[in-house]
């Protein structure tokens, strides 16, 4: 995500429009210090993206004491970043980070008090808000498409591969508790924004975790015990009523246009999101199926809902949050997906976990700093 999504598609890419263009005409151009842990990595991506070589270190305090770098950007493991990004507040750096914010919701917080402390501007990346086929359901939902939306279902997952015969398609990390693993740690996050921007504030949980897979394959070939879970099955309510389900794993096989699809049902109609493309019937075209498990069915479901059009060139989803949050960092724009929005993340995975351990429904208060 670090390398792909946030440097090479968007910070690199606002580059090579010529910058960011603000609201009184000056031209934002981002100056970029590459930070990790080895030097000659470090050194190999700056070259191969034209950046100044000597504009990399292995030393954050040393690029936090520079008082010309001004955001402190984390794309971390989840393990380190709480502490990095404390190191950045106590600099006094604007700070924009990947989720979850922290280990726990105790840590997350603190970290939204800190930020809202220190009076700078603070942010975490909710990328999913801004995808195209999620952004064309949330054109649906504000032009009352739904009617009164009763449920939301969402699927999400793909076989991530064990590692041994084939590599698998995610850090071993992952599937290290130890190490802040987990598709809980990592997806709740997203579903809590996602539901709370879409439909309202998720006000209970319930959860069921399992770790499908008891032994994966690291990067070095050694076989190690996953310690986390690797697939969560949730129910949540939601203001207002509305019932959200969710399955996420990394342990299924995709039988959906895409990898995270949402449906909504609503009484005037009804939609299925997914990455890029939305698709959706209308009450008045809604077809009479009739159970008869006797005959096979001839009915081509899929074939009769209807694609919603872009309308709009949407652009990549990164990008457009991060081009937000530079301008809530320079002009002081809106903008609501502060550390507090972060914590909410963070707090709803750990409230799922719970429900998870105990078998049963949990509420979700508000956070409040």
């Amino acid at each position: 995500m670090g390398y792909h999504q946030h440097l090479v598609r968007s910070l690199l890419a606002l580059r090579a429009e010529g910058g960011l263009r603000l609201a009184d005409g000056r031209l934002l151009w981002p100056e970029l210090v590459l930070v990790g842990r080895r030097s000659e990595a470090l050194r190999e991506i700056a070259a191969v993206h034209g950046l100044d070589p000597d504009s990399v270190s292995t030393d954050l305090d040393a690029v936090l004491a520079d008082p010309e770098v001004d955001v402190y950007f984390d794309a971390q493991t989840t393990s380190a970043r709480a502490d990095a990004v404390r190191r950045a507040l106590a600099a006094g750096k604007h700070v924009y980070t990947e989720k979850p914010t922290a280990g726990t919701a105790a840590e997350a917080l603190e970290l939204a008090r800190l930020a809202e402390e220190s009076g700078v501007r603070h942010g975490v990346v909710q990328d999913k808000l801004y995808l195209p086929g999620l952004r064309k359901l949330k054109r649906l939902l504000d032009g009352g498409f739904f009617g009164r939306v009763l449920s939301v279902r969402g699927d999400f997952g793909y076989w991530v591969f064990e590692g041994d015969w084939q590599p698998a398609q995610r850090p071993s990390w992952n599937y290290r508790r130890e190490d802040g693993g987990g598709i809980v740690a990592d997806m709740f996050p997203h579903w809590e924004y996602l539901l709370r921007g879409l439909f309202g504030p998720v006000r209970s949980v319930q959860a069921r975790t399992a770790t499908h897979l008891p032994h994966r394959t690291d990067e070095s070939g050694r076989r190690y015990a996953a310690t986390a879970d690797d697939a969560a099955y949730a129910v949540f309510g939601l203001d207002g009523g509305v019932v959200a389900q969710f399955n996420s794993s990394w342990a299924v096989r995709v039988h959906r246009d895409e990898l995270l699809e949402v449906q909504v049902d609503g009484v005037e109609g009804s939609a299925v999101a997914g990455l890029h493309g939305c698709r959706i019937q209308h009450r008045a075209v809604t077809p009479r199926p009739v159970w008869n498990p006797d005959l096979p069915e001839e009915s081509r479901f899929r074939e009769q809902w209807q694609e919603v059009p872009a309308n709009a060139e949407f652009g990549n989803g990164f990008k457009a949050q991060w081009q937000q949050f530079l301008r809530h960092v320079v002009e002081g724009a809106p903008w609501e997906a502060d550390l507090l929005a972060g914590a909410r993340g963070v707090q709803l995975a750990e409230l799922a976990e719970e429900s998870a351990g105990e078998a049963r429904r949990v509420d979700v208060p508000e956070l409040a700093l």
